[in-house]
């Protein structure tokens, strides 16, 4: 007995597949947003250590100028990472200055640029110390 509702199995296939595709796609945002908690936390810390205004390390364009700072360069070095192509060396020069000046080498630059969700908390909240001289 059909009750004169027809229900079609490829387009109640489509409507799961959709809801199954979007669940995905907001696990993947809920997950980046999480490991990006993350990161901010353990740069909280670092810039703490290194004397400087946590909150200012979690904004995204200032936080190149206190990297800067962080990396014992001028400030202004900031500027550099928001020209396309410069920026991709500059923030690398940056980011192994500051493992230097916590006494770490080329494996936390590295960590830094493709894991920093990683390596910021370790840094941060790490033994590591942010040498001054």
């Amino acid at each position: 007995m059909n009750n004169g509702i027809d229900i079609d199995p490829a387009a109640a296939l489509t409507g799961a597949g959709v809801a199954g595709l979007a669940f995905f796609f907001l696990f993947l945002m809920a997950l980046g947003l999480f490991l990006q908690l993350i990161a901010w936390a353990g740069m909280w810390k670092t810039t703490t250590k290194a004397g400087q205004f946590w909150l200012l390390a979690c904004i995204p364009i200032v936080q190149f100028f206190i990297w800067a700072i962080m990396a014992k360069k001028e400030p202004w070095w900031g500027i550099l990472c928001l020209i396309p192509i410069v920026n991709i060396v500059i923030i690398i020069i940056i980011l192994n200055e500051i493992s230097k000046n916590f006494g770490r080498g080329v494996g936390t630059t590295l960590g830094l640029m493709f894991l920093p969700f990683i390596f910021w908390p370790i840094l941060g909240f790490g033994d590591a110390e942010y040498q001054d001289a």
